[in-house]
């Protein structure tokens, strides 16, 4: 399982590497993907994660590497549905913004109950929520400080298209995703984290 899960980040990496729309963007872009595989490389034996956790990571992290590809703003699959939906942007940022909640939300939760640091789930319900919405803005101010840097060449990486709200729906869309993984997946998630404490 893990070699496959290897193979698929490596080929999605590898593809997505191949004449990208911008090097700079593209660099932007995987840099977190490929800074998650050195830590669950690093990781891996003393702290091993759920199957679905793992997936989970996984997803994320061709979901950036698709976006480095051809920039969040251009990819062609989300051109067609803003045409056919007659919206004025590309909306696969958003897709990421959602995983970039949805995502964290279930890497917090895994960590807060195998570590005992928040024992009530309503606690711990809070404490994810407001992890992954300080996560979220945390990439925002990344995302600011990149503009500021390199000037013109960030605008492929900031994704706005014009839209002036664009920092604030991203982390929205990051809460709404937060939420939906903690109405969706806790009970697959406990019976994998039993399953991994047996195991133990």
């Amino acid at each position: 399982m893990q070699i496959l899960w290897l193979a698929v980040f490596v080929a999605v990496l590898i593809w997505s590497g191949i004449n990208p729309k911008d090097y700079f963007t593209w660099f932007l872009e995987v840099l977190p993907a490929i800074i998650g595989l050195g830590l669950l490389a690093a990781t891996r034996k003393r702290f091993p994660l759920t199957p679905l956790l793992y997936f989970l990571i996984l997803v994320h992290a061709v979901i950036l590497m698709v976006g480095g590809h051809y920039t969040y703003a251009e990819v062609p699959l989300f051109d067609v549905i803003r045409d056919l939906m007659e919206s004025d942007r590309n909306n696969y940022d958003k897709v990421g913004h959602l995983a970039q909640g949805f995502v964290p939300a279930i890497i917090a939760r895994e960590i807060l109950i195998r570590l005992s640091v928040v024992k009530t789930p309503e606690w711990r319900t809070l404490f994810i929520i407001s992890i992954c919405l300080a996560f979220s803005a945390f990439y925002e101010l990344i995302e600011w400080w990149a503009a500021l840097l390199s000037g013109e060449a960030a605008e492929a990486f900031l994704g706005t298209q014009g839209y002036v709200w664009d920092t604030q729906s991203d982390m929205a869309l990051a809460l709404l995703g937060s939420i939906l993984a903690l109405i969706l997946l806790p009970r697959l998630h406990d019976r994998q984290l039993s399953d991994l404490q047996e195991k133990a």
